[in-house]
């Protein structure tokens, strides 16, 4: 079984130890599923840098220093994919609400369709009959985990074969997974049944299943759709333009802030600017704004422990509070003397949905609401408007901005 400990220590001990296998022994065994507990031609480090527990500048400058930028290549560029996919997603922000929309209208459909309730919920059991698929919904439920290339598998079957709402299917992996990221997660889907890349589909094959998961699984062709169709008839006016990442308030030094740590960030330490003036901090829990289903146990106290490691590493006395009513954040802020209260940046996803209702509350009783945002997230949102290669083609020039080496 993979095991995670939620902690930086524990994060900065994966990266040391995988570090060695950034350059070709990744680009050549990346693809490779090799089972629970057997993922070793991975980094496993997503649940961490999911929650900057570690951040990306970190874990593309060990990469760059052992193997240079040539023989790590294909190891960043996997690094830059999940900040492209945030970018995209908070350019486009409307693909968040769609996706929120569809959501809710599929589990009420779930509701009065008997046959298609029963239907997800085998899949989600892992009862399916599919052996691979079955395997990897059992290991994403124990772990938290799966390999990427089994995460492509499963949701091709999911929407293809097994013709299931493929929102129903991202909700089943983004309240399960350790790493589940709302842009990551959303795109991914997206990405798969046509609606990133329009027209563009991703077909489970049973060779590349049998051959990537070193004959774990020796599906047969008809097990699986073939020539499968794009869902891009499903958006018919297509993607919503390209705009800017919204604009935010950056914190006001010398006036007193309450800081309040979130998920989205999980290194404080390296986050706030000199000349801030902290008189108080706090943790925010949010796993359960995932979805509108229960969001397991197993990630919620992930989450939890994220944060109470964070809160150490600042060194003072933190709080800890949740997303269940804005009331104690506002009573707490009030009993600190804040005339501010600063956040990491939050992008687009529930808590940002959240932090939006909660906003006129929080303002009405004299509290402004500020975060920051790294430059790593600008460099890559700046270009993450179209496809992944107009980011790739820029790294080198990102790496030189951000002075990585």
């Amino acid at each position: 079984m993979t095991i995670f400990s939620p902690t930086r220590e524990s994060a900065l001990q994966h990266l040391d130890d995988f570090t060695p296998q950034m350059g070709r022994a990744y680009a050549a065994q990346r693809n490779y599923d090799r089972g629970p507990g057997e993922h070793t031609s991975v980094s496993c480090l997503s649940p961490y840098i999911r929650r900057r527990l570690i951040s990306e500048q970190e874990v593309v400058t060990a990469a760059l220093q052992n193997h240079g930028l040539d023989g790590a290549e294909k190891f960043i560029q996997e690094v830059f994919w999940r900040g492209y996919f945030k970018g995209w997603l908070e350019r486009r922000p409307a693909i968040w609400t769609s996706y929120r929309q569809g959501l809710t209208a599929d589990l009420e459909d779930l509701k009065t369709n008997s046959g298609l309730r029963q239907a997800v919920a085998r899949a989600e059991a892992g009862q399916t009959g599919i052996d691979c698929f079955d395997a990897w919904a059992n290991e994403l439920i124990d772990t938290g985990y799966l390999h990427n290339h089994a995460r492509m598998w499963f949701a091709s079957i999911w929407i293809f074969t097994l013709k299931l709402p493929w929102r129903v299917g991202a909700d089943f992996f983004y309240r399960h997974l350790l790493d589940g990221d709302p842009a990551s997660n959303t795109l991914s889907w997206r990405w798969v049944s046509g609606l990133h890349t329009r027209g563009k589909t991703y077909e489970a094959q049973a060779w590349n299943i049998a051959k990537f998961t070193g004959g774990r699984f020796a599906p047969e062709s008809s097990d699986f759709e073939t020539g499968v169709k794009s869902l891009d008839w499903s958006e018919p006016n297509g993607l919503p333009s390209a705009q800017p990442p919204r604009d935010f308030v950056a914190p006001e030094p010398g006036k007193p802030a309450a800081l309040l740590i979130t998920e989205d960030d999980c290194l404080p330490e390296t986050l706030i600017p000199d000349g801030i003036e902290l008189v108080a901090a706090a943790t925010l829990t949010s796993s359960d704004l995932r979805s509108p289903r229960p969001v397991p146990d197993l990630i919620r106290s992930f989450e939890a422990a994220a944060l109470d490691d964070a809160a150490q590493r600042i060194g003072q006395a933190v709080l800890r509070l949740n997303t269940a009513s804005p009331d104690p954040i506002i009573e707490w802020a009030a009993k600190t003397g804040a005339k501010q209260i600063l956040m990491p940046y939050v992008p687009t996803g529930p808590l940002k949905d959240w932090l939006d209702a909660a906003r006129p509350e929080l303002e009405n009783h004299g509290f402004t609401l500020t975060e920051i945002r790294r430059p790593w997230d600008d460099a890559i949102w700046h270009y993450a408007t179209a496809g992944f290669f107009k980011v790739k083609k820029e790294i080198p020039n990102i790496l030189n901005r951000l002075e990585i080496v």
